[in-house]
């Protein structure tokens, strides 16, 4: 009983601090670079980045390309599965379902919020390829905070649905590349 009063304060505590952080964020109107950039990074989290990414270490990714394609693929393909399963079952609102947002006109993909699968795939594919290329960490990470930020800029997803995403991507992007390399 003790536990559940606790994770109640816990969930509630959470939710308090993403609904002030969406108002703030659905009446802030950036700069029109910000906005740009917020905009392409969602759609290149649509699929488009990582695509890029597996195409250039298809074609230069040298004699372990197909181990870390073979990891980015299991990594982004468990995640999708885990977050349409988590997005169902946890049924949370989008923030832009809530309340309007000022300049955000992007159509949600579904209409659950926890978690958030651009950010899942985004950290699996970040997580996987870095375990094979690490000088290519920078540049992953750069992406992959992008697409996780633009969730929450663009009204959405909470912080927490991003953070969450980035948690789970992460773990599976790092122990798939792990498995696969020990194949």
């Amino acid at each position: 009983m003790a536990a559940q009063v606790l994770s109640a304060a816990v969930l509630e505590w959470v939710a308090a601090r993403d609904f002030r952080l969406m108002r703030r964020v659905n009446g802030w109107t950036p700069p029109g670079w910000m906005r740009l950039w917020m905009v392409a990074a969602t759609r290149g989290g649509d699929g488009w980045l990582w695509y890029g990414f597996g195409a250039a270490v298809a074609v230069l990714g040298g004699p372990v390309r197909f181990h870390a394609l073979l990891a980015a693929v299991l990594a982004v393909g468990l995640g999708i599965a885990l977050f349409i399963r988590l997005k169902r079952w946890c049924g949370r609102k989008r923030p832009c379902a809530l309340a309007p947002h000022c300049w955000a006109t992007l159509l949600p993909p579904d209409q659950f919020s926890f978690p958030s699968g651009h950010t899942i795939t985004a950290f699996a594919v970040a997580g996987s390829l870095t375990a094979f290329y690490p000088a290519l960490f920078p540049a992953l990470l750069f992406c992959a905070v992008s697409v996780a930020a633009s969730r929450i800029l663009l009204g959405m997803h909470f912080l927490s649905d991003v953070l969450a995403g980035a948690a789970i991507g992460a773990g599976l992007g790092w122990s798939v590349a792990a498995v696969v390399r020990c194949a």
